[in-house]
């Protein structure tokens, strides 16, 4: 899982930008440079100076309900399993990925797949 840590700026600093851009008349371009930050960053700023509130993200599918979906029912498709948790069928190969659960319907290689092999390693190689 990929977590983005996202640093914002202190709000005594975003303040102190916003005070200087009304006591000296800068415009945000103006402002932005001076204070090397990014213009959007400033207009967000002159919205509203305290960031906002974050919360952790809420997932849809449950792992562990997950996990034992798959001990129960070893068999099924990824689609049954999205129907039976109600997401889409990509949710469920993602979470399964994730927890490193692979599934393969016929474990026995086929005939053909069986000559293949046998064919490679049999094949002599010559100087």
């Amino acid at each position: 899982m990929i977590t983005r840590c996202v640093m914002s700026y202190p709000i005594d600093f975003r303040r102190k930008v916003i005070s200087v851009r009304k006591a000296e008349g800068l415009t945000i371009r103006e402002t932005a440079k001076q204070f090397r930050i990014g213009k959007a960053s400033l207009v967000r700023w002159l919205k509203r100076p305290e960031p906002k509130n974050s919360t952790p993200r809420k997932r849809k599918l449950d792992k562990n309900a997950l996990a034992k979906d798959v001990e129960q029912y070893p068999d099924a498709y990824q689609k049954e399993r999205a129907e039976r948790f109600g997401v889409c069928k990509k949710t469920i190969w993602q979470s399964l990925k994730k927890l490193g659960l692979t599934y393969k319907k016929n474990s026995i290689p086929s005939k053909n797949q069986r000559k293949r092999q046998a064919g490679t390693s049999a094949k002599k190689t010559t100087v």
